[in-house]
């Protein structure tokens, strides 16, 4: 029987493949760094070039072939690739190169990697977990190989950033996420596992394409539905007890419903909704040091109510109420507009994570619109609450308009303005304008990567206020927390945590977020305080911190060429 021992970090590699069978495993495929002696050993020799490489002479020869890619598509479609040909060469290429990299493996052009997966999937990478197979489910997941399995991302692919349901090409962005938890948070690839749920999908689209690669069925929805995630999710705890299971990109009607129905049965949160939060608070809280507005006076207005806008509202208001407010006078500063306009008394739809951001009528009664029945939209809000900070989760390219933030810029002098929504086609704002329309002066976070913006004869960078300076440390933090739960208090650490490590700290013209570069040691930082926090709410043993700090340390893994053993014994 062929066998193949996962190592730790810094262990030798013991296995009994030899020839193909040991390039074809991605993991543990070194290419031509395979020393004389282990080409001997595995019987090598002819089915690799002489001369015997390196892996920082591999990682020059693979970003020369990267970018001489036409597009950022095609760039995409090659790191997938090479992914899946040489995981530990990725890893080294990624990792050394994140700032460019980032925006290739993960938004904005993972966006179009989903659209397009059909055309460019070749090898099985995580599992496609589909309705027709559900009682096949335990069979999937039993494999040894998956015994290592600490992290899971979940999607259904219906919400695929800003752009919809994508179905069985959703499975993008579980890869993509898992890829920035290694990148960005040092979590072995071994530990890791990418699901895609596919449960159908309703886009006529990909159902007409002919190489959709995903199941040819309408959406399953309802009973069935909650079934079959109920089916996943106990198999899933099952296999694996102490695993970290994140959900990403599920539509807002299931997104916080299923956090709410797991969140106290398993080790499991949702990006979209707390990870958001918690890089828009970090975000807000790193602006304050420049704005010199308290936490306590400061007036949001959101648009985009949706699972992520009354996730990162109902942040903002636990920390305003941590700050000294009472949780009505936090209410009172935030206006939620969601597509029917702001979010009043009375209005049809309203969920339970919206209800605390619901106006009375009485409080907007003076607010003259041209008909009584016409909803009050973002324009209208600005104009009459004076917002201080404006952050947008809508999916609408455009929504900030130039009449909105001219008016903001009226009566605040440095505007907060976080148009969040990814990809990029779909951000409310650019960069550029918010500048233009503010002469300069806005403090601005983006979902998705933009260039530097020209102000004043000044190159200013735009902070890219993305998830990746939340989930790994989150998730670094409870594994070498050894945590059992994930709660709300973790994310509040993780926010306070980012808003610690901003340049503003110590130059008020400095970015409100620390460089892309500098994600790792964000993410151990973050790590340390979740950590932290679920020992201190019972989630977690108590240890020393000395202790959990080299814990943390010692989970971080390092893209190197371990040396490679024969295995005589099993593993």
């Amino acid at each position: 029987m062929t066998q193949l021992c996962i190592p730790g970090l810094n262990d030798p590699v013991q296995t009994n493949l030899t020839g193909m069978e040991l390039f074809n495993q991605p993991l543990f495929n070194k290419g031509s760094a395979f020393t004389e002696d282990e080409r001997t050993t595995f019987r090598l020799h002819g089915l690799l070039p002489p001369h015997v490489g390196t892996l920082e002479v591999q990682v020059t020869r693979r970003l020369k072939a990267l970018r001489d890619q036409g597009s950022n598509f095609e760039k995409y479609a090659f790191l997938r690739d090479l992914q899946d040909l040489n995981e530990t060469l990725f890893y080294a290429v990624l990792v050394q190169n994140i700032e460019e990299l980032m925006p290739l493996v993960y938004t904005p052009t993972v966006g179009e990697g989903c659209q397009r997966l059909s055309e460019i999937w070749r090898k099985p990478r995580g599992l496609f977990l589909s309705y027709p197979n559900r009682s096949r489910i335990r069979e999937i997941i039993a494999d040894p190989r998956y015994d290592p399995v600490r992290v899971i991302v979940f999607s259904d692919g219906e919400r695929i950033l800003g752009l919809g349901d994508q179905g069985a090409g959703g499975m993008g962005i579980p890869i993509g996420k898992l890829s920035l938890y290694t990148a960005c948070a040092g979590i072995h690839p071994a530990e890791t596992l990418p699901i895609l749920l596919d449960v159908g999908t309703d886009n006529e689209e990909r159902l007409k394409d002919p190489l959709y690669i995903g199941w040819r069925h309408g959406r399953v929805r309802g009973e069935e539905y909650d079934a079959f995630i109920e089916e996943v999710v106990s198999a899933v705890s099952e296999r694996w007890p102490d695993v970290l299971l994140q959900w990403e990109d599920f539509a807002g009607s299931n997104a916080a419903r299923m956090l709410e129905r797991y969140r106290d049965r398993l080790c499991t949160f949702n990006d979209d909704i707390q990870g958001t939060a918690a890089v828009a608070a970090g975000a807000l809280l790193a602006a304050i040091n420049v704005t010199g507005i308290p936490l306590t006076e400061q007036r949001v207005a959101l648009l985009g109510a949706g699972s992520a806008g009354a996730g990162i509202a109902s942040l903002l208001l636990r920390a305003m109420v941590d700050a000294g407010l009472s949780e009505e006078e936090a209410r009172r500063r935030f206006y939620a507009v969601d597509r029917d306009g702001l979010l009043m008394e009375g209005m049809p739809g309203i969920t339970p994570a919206q209800q605390p951001f619901v106006r009375d009528r009485e409080s907007v009664a003076d607010w003259k619109l041209s008909a009584p029945d016409e909803a009050i939209g973002l324009e209208c809000v600005v104009t009459k609450a004076h917002p201080t900070v404006l952050i947008g989760v809508s999916g609408q390219a455009g929504a900030f308009t130039e009449t909105a933030i001219r008016e903001m810029a009226k009566h605040v002098q440095r505007p907060v303005i976080f148009p969040l929504s990814n990809p990029t086609s779909r951000a409310e704002a650019t960069p550029e304008q918010l500048m233009t329309w503010t002469e300069g002066r806005a403090l601005i976070g983006v979902g998705s990567p933009f260039e530097p913006v020209s102000v004043n004869g000044r190159s200013v960078p735009i902070d890219q206020t993305n998830n990746s300076y939340i989930f790994p440390g989150v998730g670094l933090g409870v594994l070498a927390a050894e945590a059992t739960r994930v709660n709300d208090n973790m994310f509040m650490a993780a926010a306070k945590a980012l808003a610690e490590l901003s340049p503003t700290a110590k130059d008020k013209n400095g970015r409100l977020l620390p460089p892309v570069t500098e994600l790792r040691n964000v993410s151990v930082a973050v790590a340390a305080a979740v950590g932290k926090q679920a020992q201190a709410d019972g989630l977690a043993p108590r240890r020393h911190d000395n202790d959990l700090h080299e814990r943390i340390r010692a989970r971080v893994w390092e893209p190197a060429y371990q040396p490679y053993l024969r295995a005589e014994e099993p593993c």
